[in-house]
C-alpha cells in the first residue's frame, strides 16, 4: 500500500520538476507558460484542477447523506460551466494575449485597455484570502485520506502536500502544474473508476445496488426533502442554483488562467472537449462511489461521511489498490492546491506588490511563502471540505464572474462600477451563507446575479444623466 502510493506520489513530483528545462525565466512563462499549452494539456490540467480533492472528499462524502438527489449537482455543475464557456473562454484567452497581462485580475482591469488598478487591488486581496482558504481545503482533504488509510497523524498530509506542490511550482511554475495535472488526473480516473467497478461487485451488480439503496429511507428521492420551497417550484430553484454554480466556474482564477495559457484562441474548442469529456466521466463515477458508499458503509453518529472513499477502499480493495486510492485522493488535492498557490502567488506580485518585478527569485519566494500560508490555515482548519471549498468558491465566482461576463459580452463598466459589482456580489454571497439560505439555495446565484444587476442599474442611470445632459 505504501509503496505504490509513494511510487505515484513520486511520478507526480518527478513530472513537475522535468517541466523546468522548458522554463524560459520570465514572469509570462512562470504565471502563463508563455501561452505555448497545447489544448490537450489545457482541457485536461483545467478540469483536474476544478475537480480537486472536493470531489474525492466532499462530493461523495455529500452524495453519502444526500442520496440521489445529489445528481442535480453533478447536471447543474456541468450544464452551468458549460453555458459559461460559450462565450468567454476565447475573449479571455483573447484578453490576455491582447493586455500582456500575467494574472487573473491583470486582464480583467486591463480588458478595456486602460488599467482599472484600484479594482485589480481589491481583487488581488480578494483572491489572496479566498483562494488561500480553498488551498487550505484541499490540503485538509489530503490529509484526512492518509490519516484514515496509513493512520499517519491528521496534520501530516497537509505538510506532505505543500512540500511537494511548492518543489514542482518552484521549477517549472504552471508549466509544472498544468504537466502534473495531466498526470494526475489519469490516475485520479484510474483510482475512481477501480472503486466503482469492485464496490458494484461487491454488493452483486447495479441491480442488487439499486434495491438495497431502495432500503434507504429518502435516498433515492429526486429531490431533497428540505426545500426552501415545495413542489416543483423548489425543485427548479434548486437545480437552477446549482447551474450557478457551474457558471461559477468563470470566477476562479485558478481555472481560468489554463485558459489564459493555451497556444492558440483557434484551439479553444479542441480544449473545450477535452475538458468536457473528462468532466462528465469523473463526475458521473464519484456520484456513483457516493450511492455505493451508503450501502457498504455502516451509518453511525460519529462518522464521518467525507472518510466515505478511504475507507471503502480499504474494505474492498488489496494494499496496492488501496495505495492506488490513496494517490489518487492525493493527486486530486494536490492538482488544485499548486494551482491555487500559483494564483494566490500571482494576485501578490502581479496586482498588489507597488512595483511589479519580473525577477523569478521574488515570484519563487512568494509562492513559498503562499504555500506555508496554506499549511498553516489546513493546520488551523476545523471546517469540512466541502463547506469550505463551496464558500470559496461562491465567493470568488460573486466578486469576478458578473464583471467578467459583462466584458466578455462586450460591456464597458467604469472601474467604480466594477468596484461596487464585486464587493455587493461578494457580500450578498457571504450575507446568503451566513444567514444560511444556502441550504436551500447556493449562495453564488444570488452573488452572481447581484453584480449583475448592479452592472444594469449603473448603465440605465449613465444613460439617464447623458439624456438630462443633453435635453439641458
Amino acid at each position: 500500500m505504501l509503496i505504490s502510493f509513494l511510487f505515484f506520489l513520486s511520478l507526480f513530483a518527478a513530472v513537475g520538476i522535468s517541466s523546468y528545462r522548458k522554463s524560459r525565466g520570465t514572469k509570462s512563462d512562470y504565471y502563463l507558460a508563455s501561452h505555448d499549452v497545447s489544448p490537450m494539456l489545457v482541457g485536461l490540467s483545467a478540469v483536474a484542477t476544478n475537480n480537486s480533492g472536493y470531489m474525492f472528499i466532499g462530493v461523495i462524502g455529500y452524495t453519502y447523506v444526500t442520496g440521489l438527489a445529489s445528481i442535480w449537482l453533478m447536471v447543474g455543475w456541468i450544464l452551468g460551466d458549460f453555458l459559461g464557456s460559450l462565450w468567454i473562454h476565447r475573449n479571455l484567452r483573447q484578453a490576455a494575449k491582447r493586455s500582456g497581462e500575467s494574472s487573473y485580475a491583470g486582464v480583467l482591469a486591463c480588458w478595456q485597455g486602460t488599467r482599472f488598478g484600484a479594482w485589480q487591488r481589491l481583487a488581488g486581496i480578494l483572491s489572496l484570502l479566498f483562494l488561500l482558504a480553498y488551498a487550505s481545503a484541499q490540503l485538509v482533504a489530503g490529509s484526512k485520506a492518509l490519516y484514515v488509510v496509513l493512520d499517519l497523524p491528521i496534520w501530516s498530509g497537509a505538510v506532505i502536500g505543500g512540500v511537494i506542490v511548492a518543489a514542482y511550482c518552484l521549477a517549472g511554475g504552471i508549466r509544472a502544474s498544468i504537466w502534473t495535472d495531466v498526470a494526475q488526473s489519469l490516475v485520479m480516473v484510474l483510482a475512481m473508476a477501480t472503486v466503482l467497478v469492485v464496490a458494484t461487485q461487491s454488493v452483486g451488480g447495479v441491480g442488487a445496488a439499486w434495491s438495497a439503496m431502495g432500503q434507504v429511507p429518502g435516498f433515492l428521492n429526486w429531490y431533497p426533502s428540505d426545500l426552501l420551497i415545495p413542489g416543483i417550484g423548489g425543485a427548479a430553484l434548486f437545480v437552477m442554483s446549482w447551474v450557478f454554480a457551474g457558471i461559477s466556474v468563470v470566477g476562479q482564477p485558478h481555472v481560468m488562467v489554463r485558459f489564459m495559457a493555451l497556444d492558440d484562441v483557434g484551439n479553444m474548442v479542441r480544449a473545450r472537449c477535452w475538458y468536457y469529456l473528462w468532466f462528465i466521466l469523473f463526475y458521473g463515477m464519484a456520484t456513483g462511489v457516493g450511492m455505493l458508499s451508503r450501502i457498504l458503509l455502516s451509518e453511525s453518529g460519529a462518522f464521518d461521511a467525507e472518510l466515505a472513499l478511504p475507507m471503502m477502499a480499504m474494505e474492498l480493495l488489496s494494499p496496492v489498490l488501496v495505495g492506488l486510492i490513496l494517490a489518487g485522493i492525493f493527486a486530486a488535492t494536490m492538482s488544485t492546491a499548486d494551482s491555487l498557490v500559483l494564483s494566490c502567488s500571482a494576485a501578490l506580485t502581479h496586482d498588489l506588490l507597488p512595483e511589479r518585478t519580473e525577477s523569478t527569485r521574488i515570484l519563487k519566494l512568494a509562492t513559498v511563502a503562499i504555500t506555508s500560508l496554506a499549511v498553516a490555515w489546513a493546520l488551523l482548519n476545523e471546517q469540512s471540505v466541502f463547506s469550505l471549498v463551496v464558500m470559496s468558491w461562491s465567493a470568488l465566482s460573486s466578486a469576478f464572474a458578473p464583471l467578467l461576463m459583462v466584458l466578455a459580452a462586450g460591456g464597458r463598466p467604469s472601474q467604480k462600477l466594477a468596484i461596487i459589482m464585486s464587493l455587493l456580489g461578494l457580500a450578498t454571497a457571504l450575507g446568503w451563507r451566513w444567514l444560511g439560505w444556502h441550504a436551500h439555495i447556493y449562495e453564488g446565484m444570488p452573488g452572481i446575479l447581484m453584480g449583475l444587476v448592479v452592472y444594469g442599474v449603473g448603465q440605465l442611470l449613465a444613460r439617464a444623466t447623458v439624456a438630462r445632459t443633453v435635453n439641458a
